[in-house]
């Protein structure tokens, strides 16, 4: 485990995630370029060990870890503190993605990937934290659809009698499409509204997150308008 202090000392932690040494090694130095302060692991305990040590704001995380994978150590770290989860995994199969969606993760970029897109996802995931905190603070903190409860100061999600737990970034969609239920939100709105991303184009992301959200409060409660958007239903 190391620790590198980027330009803009006190800004963002992150934890980087990584078991191969090159990649590890890169990603630690474009992002603490960027002015963040990078602390890296190498496997699945590791990643843990830091997390305890380090309380990152935001945590980039491959899949396939020595000790134990990234999903577990995802779901080990969203046990103690909700944290945004960026994955870097190899796997393409959508089963793959929404097990990760499932566990907690945030986001996901496929390798090989660029490190300007990695830093752009960086960027819009906190973006998307700061921004989630002021709109909790200056809107209802309760929403109720049909049988659906969703609480913006617990962020808790109940359907019925059951109460539903859903990863940050799920919970945050399910949030905006709650506020207009009945209502179409176009894929480029979601994507800004959620995810601080203008241009929709070119990610299954919002897809996988309503998928799994799809799972979770079920699948005839979310409507897709296929080439605009997906609307709540109560």
């Amino acid at each position: 485990m190391t620790e590198e202090r980027g330009a803009g000392a006190g800004s963002h932690r992150l934890l980087v995630v990584e078991d191969d040494p090159t990649i590890n090694q890169a990603l630690a130095d474009r992002l603490a370029a960027e002015g963040f302060d990078v602390v890296r692991a190498f496997d699945g305990p590791g990643a843990v060990t830091a997390y305890q040590e380090h309380t990152p704001d935001l945590v980039l995380l491959d899949i396939m870890l020595p000790g134990f994978d990234g999903l577990e150590v995802c779901r080990r770290i969203q046990a103690e503190r909700p944290v945004p989860v960026l994955m870097l995994t190899a796997r393409t199969d959508e089963t793959d993605l929404l097990v990760g969606l499932g566990v907690g993760a945030d986001d996901y970029v496929t390798k090989p990937f660029r490190m300007r897109e990695v830093v752009a996802r960086v960027r819009a995931l906190l973006r998307r934290v700061d921004r989630a905190a002021e709109l909790a603070a200056a809107r209802p903190p309760a929403v109720k659809v049909g049988d659906l409860v969703l609480d913006r100061a617990t962020r808790r999600v109940q359907v019925g009698a059951d109460e539903v737990h859903l990863a940050p970034l799920e919970f945050d969609l399910l949030a905006v499409l709650a506020e207009a239920a009945g209502t179409v939100r176009s894929r480029e709105s979601l994507m800004s509204e959620v995810w601080g991303w203008a241009d929709a184009r070119g990610t299954r992301t919002l897809d996988s997150h309503v998928r799994s959200l799809r799972a979770k409060i079920g699948s005839a409660r979310i409507r897709t308008v296929h080439g605009v958007g997906y609307a709540l239903e109560a």
